[in-house]
């Protein structure tokens, strides 16, 4: 009798959690400590520098129940996406702003906020917790498997990342959990009041998404409305470098600035439903590393 030899892939040298502090990924973290799922070596938080308090608040708690179970809670970050761009030094925004152009046509900013404040620190981490930091190569069979909070009304956002030392995997999925029971999971538990995680100022903010800023994170909002009138005409050093940018730049979808966008909802008629929906909604995806709002694919490549 021939014995066949297994092509089984070896056991991950880690498990990582991303964790976005939003509704999914904190109901993953909490069945990781209550034993419905494995452990966790780590939850990694990829901190934009301008989440609203509300992410930041769940991110403590989060912090103290998960050191019960054994898991630490991990923030990493390159910089403030904020601060960033209002910096002379630094370049433009890497936020897909919302312009308008001279001729009065409508357009996009490129987006590399997800990969530049997002993948690069996650990366990082996963690679020198793996003891392989940038430069160095990640032996073959060494590689951490990364939870990603993804639940089954979004099965079209589960992506690979790419990258053979990190592997995705979809603990939500494996459940058939989708959002509405993640919510009634976390309300038992007393984390009912977990919101959405998303940048302050990320333009692809709904009419919905602005007015929890305003009426919620008043801070927030009072650095959004100043940081909407900061990048109006691109940014602070065109002048000097010789290229300046043509048209202006907008956080609210309808071009106008910001404190002046009318946030109400318009009627849903039928003919105007996709439309109206977007405009309320704004992009349905979240803002998962892998699985940005755009919609577009985000490079993991091996570059940390």
């Amino acid at each position: 009798m021939t014995t066949r030899l297994s092509l089984v892939d070896p056991a991950p040298t880690l498990r990582l959690l991303s964790l976005g502090a939003g509704v999914q990924s904190t109901a993953v973290l909490l069945l990781a400590c209550e034993g419905e799922i494995p452990p966790f070596d780590a939850a990694l938080f990829a901190d934009t520098g301008w989440e609203p308090q509300a992410v930041y608040a769940n991110l403590d708690r989060l912090r103290t129940t998960a050191a019960k179970a054994g898991i630490p809670v991990r923030r990493v970050s390159v910089g403030n996406i904020r601060t960033d761009a209002l910096d002379p030094a630094h370049r433009f925004v890497s936020m897909p702003l919302h312009t308008l152009n001279p001729d009065g046509s409508h357009g996009l900013a490129r987006r590399q906020c997800t990969k530049e404040y997002k993948l690069v620190p996650l990366k990082r981490a996963a690679r020198e917790m793996l003891g392989y930091p940038h430069p160095q190569r990640v032996p073959n069979g060494v590689y951490a498997e990364q939870a990603i909070g993804i639940s089954t009304d979004e099965v079209t956002r589960a992506k690979d990342s790419g990258l053979r030392f990190l592997r995705n995997v979809f603990p939500l999925l494996d459940l058939g959990l989708d959002r509405a029971a993640c919510q009634t999971y976390l309300a038992e538990r007393g984390y009912g009041d977990t919101v959405k995680s998303a940048c302050v100022g990320c333009p692809f903010h709904g009419n919905a998404g602005w007015r929890w800023v305003r009426d919620n994170d008043p801070q927030g909002w009072a650095e959004a409305v100043e940081f909407d009138k900061a990048i109006r005409h691109g940014y602070p050093r065109a002048t000097t470098d010789g290229v300046p940018l043509r048209g202006q730049y907008f956080l609210h979808r309808s071009r106008v600035p910001l404190d002046q966008a009318d946030l109400n909802t318009p009627p849903r008629t039928k003919r105007h439903l996709r439309l109206v929906t977007a405009t309320e909604d704004g992009d349905p995806d979240g803002c998962s590393p892998w699985s940005c709002r755009s919609g577009e694919p985000v490079s993991g490549d091996e570059a940390a």
